[in-house]
């Protein structure tokens, strides 16, 4: 029997746009050549099975079992094995390997909930490049957070039996949201409804931080783009593409 963080990592999952992934890898290829890859909160695996069938080995890192549960079965399913390894971005040192390429997708990095944190995530990036290694991420930007989640809501209840719900409500910080996520899944002996439910915390930040945090932490040739890598940034962009190159250590 599945227990609730198991349904509602299944539910969860379900809600993300595939094209959405089918773009991630897309950045990835136009940015890189298929090598090995770690992909940091890479969730239930769907960016990994793409890029494996684009001939990147992956090792996919995350802090959750279930969503690792999920990628396991995604990765069956698609006939691709990248490596699932369950652990903290902000500090899996004990992990001894380096790559020529890590990824960060899909607000990750706005999950760590202070600068503190994503500093920590982000050296373990720096020490976990080869050198010349490449670092691609995406963060939504404060103008996503202050904008675009402003008094949002959203229902989905194309299917009766899994209803979902999820309302933005500005967090305590600046250029912070908090999401209330709710499921109402059926359940048939009972018959009523169970509910699950999660509040989801994301912080942003200016562009110029993410920018001097990286330069700080020893990362050049930073580039930064919009829509996938396909456009400037401007005021009302609501997600920034970033490339950081790790350099030759002298």
């Amino acid at each position: 029997m599945e227990d609730n963080f198991t349904t509602f990592a299944k539910s969860y999952d379900e809600l993300f746009d595939n094209d959405m992934y089918q773009a991630w890898a897309q950045y990835v290829q136009d940015m890189t050549n298929p090598s090995p890859l770690l992909d940091l909160g890479g969730g239930a695996g769907r960016l990994a099975v793409l890029l494996e069938q684009a001939g990147y080995q992956v090792d996919l890192l995350d802090l959750s079992p279930n969503m690792l549960q999920l990628a396991q079965t995604h990765a069956e399913q698609a006939g691709v094995s990248p490596r699932l390894l369950e652990g903290d971005m902000r500090d899996f040192s004990d992990w001894p390997t380096q790559y020529p390429i890590i990824t960060s997708f899909a607000d990750s990095l706005n999950y760590l909930p202070n600068l503190e944190d994503l500093e920590d995530a982000l050296r373990q990036v720096f020490d976990h490049l080869t050198p010349s290694g490449i670092f691609l991420f995406d963060v939504i930007t404060p103008y996503q957070v202050n904008v675009g989640y402003d008094n949002y809501c959203y229902n989905n209840d194309d299917n009766p039996e899994n209803i979902f719900m999820w309302t933005s409500f500005p967090g305590e910080n600046e250029n912070s949201v908090d999401h209330d996520l709710k499921f109402f899944t059926y359940n048939e002996e009972l018959d009523a409804f169970n509910l699950l439910r999660e509040v989801h915390h994301e912080q942003s930040y200016e562009q110029a931080v993410y920018y001097e945090l990286l330069q700080k932490i020893g990362f050049n040739q930073i580039e930064i783009s919009a829509d996938f890598g396909q456009a400037v940034p401007n005021l009302k962009t609501t997600r920034w593409f970033f490339k950081a190159s790790k350099g030759d250590i002298k």
